[in-house]
């Protein structure tokens, strides 16, 4: 057994798609299938559930993932040792889509982003078990508790809306949400975090659902279902580098202002210095930048928790 096929397994296992997986590895996707098919005979056990629409781990592989990631997660440190020798080694930070500009050459930060961009859930998990120091993602308070974790807000970002440039809304300087729709993708594995936002704003601004099975929560699919639905469309806050068409346009939101709380997470019970001193360094420079103050319109969800 190789440390890369652990790798690979850990991709799928966590993308619960092998095309995703081949992309984030930059490998072929025949490639990838076969070094999981020759890792499961190796260990002469199933590990992953597959057919051409579905990807699920079987209960040796939810077993396996936990070991797969701890056996990863000393690599790492060994390797960093070897390479940092007597000196303090750097903490792993995880994150979404959102990383605060220069984090990665602040000279008070001795951090290392890891490699892997993955979704909240995923990277709020990962905190939890130890093989991220630090994470930033978006997360509920249940999930704070329920993993032993503590939410530093770092900051709010409000999403907008994409359009036809013809909807008749965009005559005005904004949108009120509830002439939104919000899409919720099946995908689980991938859009969990954001199906359970967007579930919960159109519960509580009165905008519509649609539910979707293409991966268009975001990049040039989320376009095409804009374009095909023909109205205002709450846009995720996840990044990607496909330009939007010259047919559709952008605008706020209000009535409420949809708020988007990227945290930095890490565990309750990590209280090492390094740790201590990274959130205090990295939460300063996001008051100073102003990045946690609330718009004073109204917005959803409320605040105040995140104000403490």
């Amino acid at each position: 057994m190789e440390l890369r096929q652990l790798t690979y397994f850990v991709a799928v296992a966590e993308e619960l798609h092998f095309g995703r997986a081949a992309e984030r590895l930059h490998i072929a996707g025949p490639s990838l299938s076969q070094q999981i098919i020759n890792l499961e005979r190796e260990l002469g056990t199933q590990l992953l559930i597959r057919d051409r629409r579905h990807v699920e781990l079987t209960p040796a592989g939810s077993e396996f993932l936990t070991d797969a990631r701890e056996v990863l997660a000393a690599a790492t440190r060994a390797f960093d040792r070897a390479r940092n020798g007597d000196r303090q080694l750097p903490l792993r930070l995880g994150y979404v889509s959102w990383l605060p500009p220069g984090i990665a050459t602040m000279p008070t930060l001795r951090i290392r982003i890891d490699e892997w961009v993955l979704p909240s859930h995923t990277q709020a998990a990962r905190v939890a078990e130890g093989s991220l120091d630090l994470a930033i993602a978006w997360i509920e308070n249940a999930d704070v508790v329920r993993q032993n974790l503590v939410a530093e807000l770092l900051m709010y970002e409000r999403l907008q809306a994409v359009m036809p440039g013809a909807h008749h809304a965009t005559r005005h300087d904004s949108v009120p949400a509830a002439e939104l729709t919000v899409l919720v993708d099946v995908d689980e594995a991938s859009w969990d975090s954001w199906n359970r936002y967007a579930l919960a704003f159109a519960k509580a601004s009165g905008a519509s659902v649609t539910h979707i099975d293409d991966g268009g929560i975001t990049g040039p699919a989320f376009f095409e279902h804009v374009a095909r639905l023909r109205r205002p469309v709450l846009q995720s806050p996840k990044r990607h580098a496909a330009p939007m068409p010259p047919t559709l346009t952008r605008r706020p939101v209000t009535s409420p202002v949809p708020l988007w709380a990227w945290d930095l997470l890490h565990r309750a019970d990590d209280t090492r210095p390094i740790v201590t001193g990274a959130i205090r360094t990295l939460i300063d420079g996001a008051s100073a930048a102003g990045w946690r103050i609330p718009p004073t319109e109204t917005h959803w969800p409320p605040t105040t928790e995140k104000q403490a």
